[in-house]
């Protein structure tokens, strides 16, 4: 039976720190290499979010195949999130870790930015939580361990992700996972403010407006796992101030199905009082490695990939889009006048 001791931690910490060095060192400098839209055959749309599209694009030169997300610069500038989309770019570029999409490249032309990212051709957890209801318990357990990690790499470069849910979620066709969508992250010392993230699963000390942390980014991974083993999360209303009441009051009912420590790691990331949070403690994330929801979980070979996935999505060729719904096809629009010139200077 694996068990997770401290000196692991030590070594885990040491690990962490050198990648913590090198964020910092890629953060502090330029950007090597450029791309144009023109570089890329753009073949599907496989996802849209709140400022454009997501499509499947190939590299003219590699013929390697991305994942081309096309923001629109006008719907960030009316939104006043100018400052988030550089420094979602930012981050994407020198984040570098097993579980989290890094950036390939970014541009703009005269309308859009655009986000070059590895494709991720096993499609959302999102679409799979929809088509099965919910996950195993042991496939949660293999899904949140990898999230348990990442949220540990991002914490200690000081960056808070704010939006952890099944559609921010890839996996890949070996079977492991990416956390991706960087658009509510921040770096932050000790506190923010900024009220944003997905209703059902916004934290208590959000929704109050009383400053928060990094502790609500593993009350997020409590909404995650109550989803995938439930089929739905645990507070949930058609209107938002009678959820924010229910997230507020903390109160949430368990299946008799699920096991008593599933139940357990519930109870300690869904803690009203962030404070009293699973992961923000003393021992922080050891706390969370250690509790007893893993105790089968091998956290060396998990990192390392070593473990057989215990679901695998279907095997899809170079460039095949079947682990993604159908969507409508949009076509970008060519424009003359360069919008936002000053705005995006930066990007």
């Amino acid at each position: 039976m694996p068990k997770y001791f401290p000196q692991q931690q030590e070594d885990h910490k040491r690990f962490l720190d050198v990648l913590k060095d090198e964020f910092a060192k890629k953060f502090s400098e330029p950007p090597t290499e450029t791309k144009t839209p023109d570089d890329y055959d753009r073949l599907k749309a496989i996802g849209n979010g709140a400022y454009g599209e997501v499509f499947l694009v190939r590299d003219k030169c590699t013929f390697n195949y991305h994942a081309m997300k096309v923001v629109d610069k006008g719907i960030v500038v009316q939104r006043k999130h100018v400052k988030h989309l550089i420094l979602e770019k930012e981050i994407l570029r020198c984040v570098k870790f097993p579980f989290i999409v890094s950036l390939d490249y970014a541009f703009k032309d005269n309308m859009y930015l655009y986000f070059i990212l590895p494709y991720v051709s096993g499609g959302e957890m999102f679409t799979y939580l929809q088509k099965y209801g919910s996950f195993s318990e042991n496939l949660a357990i293999f899904y949140v361990g990898q999230l348990v990690l990442a949220l540990e790499y991002l914490h200690h470069c000081h960056i808070i992700h704010r939006d952890i849910k099944p559609e921010n979620i890839l996996i890949e066709t070996t079977g492991y996972i990416k956390l991706c969508d960087f658009g509510f992250c921040k770096i932050i010392k000790k506190k923010t403010w900024t009220l944003c993230g997905t209703p059902e699963y916004l934290a208590p000390e959000i929704i109050m407006s009383r400053g928060y942390n990094f502790a609500v980014d593993w009350w997020a991974v409590g909404i995650l796992i109550f989803e995938m083993v439930v089929g739905n999360p645990p507070f949930f209303a058609s209107d938002p101030s009678k959820l924010y009441e229910k997230v507020l009051d903390g109160q949430f009912k368990c299946p008799r199905t699920m096991t008593q420590d599933c139940k357990s790691i519930l109870k300690g990331f869904l803690q009203v009082d962030p404070t009293r949070r699973l992961g923000t403690q003393k021992e922080g994330a050891f706390g969370v490695k250690t509790h007893p929801w893993f105790k089968d979980l091998d956290w060396t070979n998990l990192l390392n990939q070593k473990i057989s996935p215990p679901f695998v999505p279907d095997p899809q060729g170079p460039g095949e889009t079947g682990n993604f719904p159908d969507i409508v096809q949009t076509k970008l629009l060519k424009i003359d006048t360069c919008l936002f010139a000053e705005e995006f200077k930066d990007f």
